[in-house]
């Protein structure tokens, strides 16, 4: 019995594996779009119906490609680091509980926050590696940039979880059956939507790539299916941080409401790539240190404050 219930989760995690790659594939074709309709250009429409084809197209050109390694570089590290950050971004999925035959644990937001801070080391040891400058000042940009904005997304995620008191992502959607945490704690979607940016390596803090001063920053040295891979893993990212906002603030609920909210989600991280600048570097960190960490860390005082009371109040009545 056991082996079989192993055998099942085994083939349930590969097939959300598949599902995933194909969401990010198709995530690709969703950016190029959107991208061509802002800046009043056409989208890539050349391969099979509406450029449907054009992902698989671009993966078989990628991989296919010879790839280049340069002879300075740290060969096993810089093999290894775009794998590794695929299968980091991978291996989040594994928190969303999917009500089904996959895996539901009781400490999903934590497995959540040391995951995704793992996240920024396999860049930082690509951009090491490559033995170049532009990349390793890429690297250093994003180490920087993702720590910065870590501990503003934790104080938010943290101010929530006090509420549910649970650490449990599950509980996320029991507690929002009445009342979605869109409405008790706006602001902090705002934070944690700029701060999803930020871990992203979004527009408009896509320092770690800096194609403007950088000449394309940590990834520079890469080409064929490393580049591949470590786009794969932003893509990635992307969309599972719109699950996550969705799950934090837009209910939780797994249905076909929820899933429409994770794409309006996705199409805003494309819309502020084609309608913002990149920031200048030093405001990028004044906007982590001076003014979403103040905002989020009242948050969690007052949340901290809020939730005192009415253990106290319920105390009470339970006494009387």
């Amino acid at each position: 019995m056991f082996f079989f219930d192993l055998l099942l989760l085994l083939l349930v995690l590969i097939i959300m594996v598949i599902f995933v790659m194909i969401g990010l594939a198709f995530l690709t074709l969703f950016e190029r779009k959107v991208l061509g309709y802002i800046q009043f250009r056409k989208g890539p429409n050349k391969v099979g119906f509406l450029g449907i084809l054009q992902p698989f197209s671009d993966a078989i050109k990628l991989f296919s490609k010879e790839m280049n390694i340069p002879i300075m570089s740290n060969f096993w590290s810089y093999y290894f680091s775009p794998i590794v950050n695929l299968f980091l971004s991978l291996f989040l999925w594994t928190c969303i509980p999917y009500m089904t035959g996959l895996i539901s644990f009781s400490f999903s937001m934590l497995f959540f926050l040391c995951v995704s801070s793992l996240g920024v080391y396999t860049i930082m040891v690509a951009g090491w590696s490559s033995n170049s400058n532009y990349s390793l000042l890429g690297g250093l940009r994003c180490m920087a940039q993702t720590i910065s904005y870590e501990v503003s997304l934790a104080l938010i995620i943290l101010s929530f979880l006090v509420i549910v008191s649970s650490l449990m992502m599950y509980d996320f959607y029991i507690y929002q059956n009445f009342i979605w945490f869109f409405f008790i704690g706006f602001p902090l979607m705002m934070i944690f939507f700029g701060s999803a940016l930020a871990e992203t390596n979004r527009t408009p803090f896509d320092f770690a790539e800096g194609e403007s001063e950088l000449v394309s920053g940590f990834n520079v040295e890469y080409s064929s299916g490393g580049f591949a891979l470590i786009f794969m893993a932003e893509y990635s990212n992307i969309l599972f941080m719109s699950f996550i906002f969705s799950f934090l603030f837009l209910g939780g609920n797994l249905d076909f409401f929820f899933f429409l909210m994770v794409v309006i989600i996705s199409f805003m991280f494309n819309w502020v790539r084609g309608t913002l600048p990149r920031f200048r570097y030093d405001k990028l960190m004044y906007l982590a240190w001076m003014s979403y960490l103040p905002v989020s860390l009242n948050y969690l005082i007052f949340f901290f404050r809020f939730s005192g009371l009415f253990f106290f109040f319920n105390y009470l009545v339970n006494k009387i």
